[in-house]
């Protein structure tokens, strides 16, 4: 059968995705390999479907007269090419007469079993990586572990037994840290206590975790708040917004379009720029994005004012398959369309606010300090305006932020995500964003109660 184009490829995706039919796909690309598509899940009363963009590469072979199924890799993180790489190199093992399924089984239990002979700390903590990388949303994460751990606790304490790790070796590895960088030592202490927990429940250690902070290190070292005040981020006094959105207006580019609209929305970056449009529903004027990739990791859906739909229709062309960026970077070689990068608009917003001035100026747009505003600021912006001058109230705006409720028993009454109370709030917002720069603004609180 004739192999599989990107473009193929990416079409038959967005097929099963906005007609999901409700069983798993297989899509074939030839010599064994092929996509898997999941059956996508039914979604809760209170969510709307989501696309099905998440699948697995597999390769179909057989072995000693047994067929079997292989997992490649994860799509859409694992692209084609990669993919039919991976392939190759199986296929090259069956012709050597071994089998890639069975040998991949075998190097994992290696190296569970020299994590067991090698009971150093480094050995412990790698082991403890493999263990826990399976559950962790961000594959990145596993790449920052493993670069805390070589750079700050392997140099000190990595050749040493893990049993025999006290609280002296972890404050020799968090002391030279912890004044100079607070927020990267209070990291590393926590990555320490994982890997000692994960040690005491192997059996590889007894006693108190010596990384543990209440009752142990809280009594050595200053609380990490209290060494250096926590740097909020700048965020552009609230009556300035028109002026900006004005400003804004003035600069082409899909970068500007997505600033925008996060403003607009009140949004996270990273959330706006990995947007689709099967998320977007503009007759019923919601945004619903995907709990992958929210910061509490739950669906959350968006009232979109008429402002922000406006931004939706300039970029919108024709009818856009649901898999599609609606804020893709414009890169003209690319096969396939890549979403913006997040320093694409921190740049736009840094080169509004500083290009051109003369050396000592303050930014055009700065915060209270004279920081030059970034980005995720407008976050903030947004909080101090709905506080000073609507009536919604606390739990309504922290609705809008997406913020998680911290008291463990208002979360467990709060089930609603406050949907339609939030509509007036974003379309408020919206339209205070757009009017003309320096016309009046009147607390919408202190009016009513005059």
């Amino acid at each position: 059968m004739a192999r599989l184009t990107a473009v193929a490829l990416k079409a038959k995706v967005a097929a099963v995705a906005k007609n999901p039919p409700g069983k798993a796909v297989r899509i074939q690309d030839g010599e064994g390999l092929s996509l898997l598509l999941p059956v996508p899940p039914k979604p809760k009363p209170d969510e709307t479907a989501r696309a099905q963009d998440q699948g697995a590469w597999t390769l179909r072979y057989t072995f000693d007269g047994k067929r079997k199924d292989m997992g490649l890799g994860a799509f859409p993180e694992l692209g084609l090419a990669e993919a039919r790489a991976r392939a190759a190199e199986a296929r090259t093992k069956l012709r050597t007469g071994t089998d890639p399924q069975a040998e991949r089984a075998q190097a994992k239990a290696a190296r569970i079993e020299a994590a067991a002979v090698d009971r150093s700390f480094a050995a412990i903590a790698r082991a403890c990586i493999e263990a826990r990388a399976p559950g962790w949303r961000n594959a990145k994460h596993a790449a920052q572990w493993e670069a805390t751990m070589a750079a700050h606790v392997f140099p000190i304490m990595g050749k040493l037994p893990v049993a025999d790790v006290t609280t002296e070796h972890v404050l020799r590895v968090l002391q030279p840290l912890w004044t100079r960088t607070p927020e990267t030592a209070s990291r590393v202490r926590g990555r320490i206590e994982t890997v000692l927990d994960y040690a005491h429940a192997r059996k590889l250690r007894t006693g108190d975790n010596a990384a543990r902070w209440r009752g142990n290190l809280a009594e050595l070292l200053p609380a990490p708040r209290k060494v250096r005040a926590v740097a909020h981020q700048p965020a552009l006094p609230w009556g300035n917004v028109p002026a900006f959105l004005a400003a804004l207006e003035c600069r082409k580019g899909m970068a500007a379009l997505a600033l925008r609209f996060a403003i607009l929305t009140a949004a996270r970056t990273g959330e706006v720029r990995g947007m689709t449009w099967g998320e977007v529903d503009m007759a019923g004027a919601v945004w619903t994005v995907p709990g992958k990739r929210m910061k509490a990791g739950k669906l959350h859906r968006v009232p979109l004012s008429a402002a922000a739909l406006a931004v939706l229709e300039a970029v919108k062309v024709g009818q856009p398959a649901p898999g599609a960026l609606v804020f893709p970077s414009p890169a003209p070689r690319r096969q396939t369309a890549a979403p913006l990068s997040d320093m694409s608009l921190s740049m736009l917003v840094r080169g509004m606010s500083c290009d051109g001035l003369a050396e000592g100026e303050l930014p055009r747009w700065r915060d209270t300090e004279g920081r030059a505003a970034v980005p995720h600021g407008f976050r903030s912006t947004f909080r101090m305006w709905a506080g000073e001058t609507r009536p919604e109230g606390r739990e309504v705006v922290e609705a809008a932020l997406a913020h998680s409720i911290r008291d463990k028993v208002e979360a467990a009454y709060q089930r609603s995500d406050l949907l339609e109370r939030r509509r007036p709030l974003m379309e408020a917002w919206g339209t205070f964003c757009t009017r003309p720069a320096g016309a009046n603004v009147i607390p919408l609180h202190r009016e009513a109660a005059g």
